[in-house]
């Protein structure tokens, strides 16, 4: 995606979390929506200024990836991400018993407007974010879900679970990897 599309790419993003289970235990009901699209345009950025994001279609569907060597968030972006947690900061930490993979890139987010879901896009943007990967020398993946849908469509993407946290009051989180050996062809759906 190109700097300029980061904003329609948010909006995007913001329509596929709206329902979305860990989005909806970790971000206040005041303001949701508002506090939602703020939180995938910082990150967004993030991933735009150190990995990649990937759009499909205008923007009707978003991934976002980062490296292994990806630097933490500059402290003003911390600051914004703590200030739209707000009150539910805390819960950020209710799925760190979760595995880390240090040497793999991580599929931060993957999403699809509603309207397009069930399209193929998701699967579009997965084999976009693993050749794109592969290109710039990735070979190992992660990510983590809290949507038992999701783990049967990484699963035919070759992610298997390493876990499943079930926290305390909270969403079911799994975390997922795939070493990936060549690169899967790009679609024309999907661009940088």
């Amino acid at each position: 995606a190109a700097e300029n599309e980061l904003d329609a790419a948010a909006d995007a993003l913001a329509a596929a979390f709206e329902n979305y289970p860990w989005t909806r235990h970790v971000i206040p009901d005041d303001d949701y929506a508002w506090r939602l699209r703020e939180l995938q345009l910082v990150y967004l950025r993030h991933a735009h200024a150190h990995g990649f994001v990937g759009v499909a279609g205008p923007a009707d569907g978003v991934i976002a990836v980062l490296p292994p060597d990806a630097p933490d968030p500059a402290p003003a972006v911390v600051d914004r991400i703590v200030q739209l947690h707000g009150d539910r900061l805390g819960r950020l930490g209710d799925a760190a018993d979760t595995p880390s993979e240090p040497d793999s890139w991580r599929i931060e987010t993957v999403g699809v407007v509603p309207a397009r879901q069930g399209q193929g896009l998701a699967s579009d943007l997965i084999r976009f974010a693993l050749a794109e990967g592969g290109r710039r020398g990735a070979d190992r993946f992660a990510l983590d879900t809290s949507d038992e849908r999701n783990v049967r469509l990484y699963e035919r993407h070759g992610f298997s679970v390493v876990s499943r946290v079930e926290p305390r009051d909270a969403p079911p989180v799994w975390s997922m990897s795939a070493v990936v050996g060549a690169a899967a062809p790009m679609n024309e759906r999907t661009k940088t």
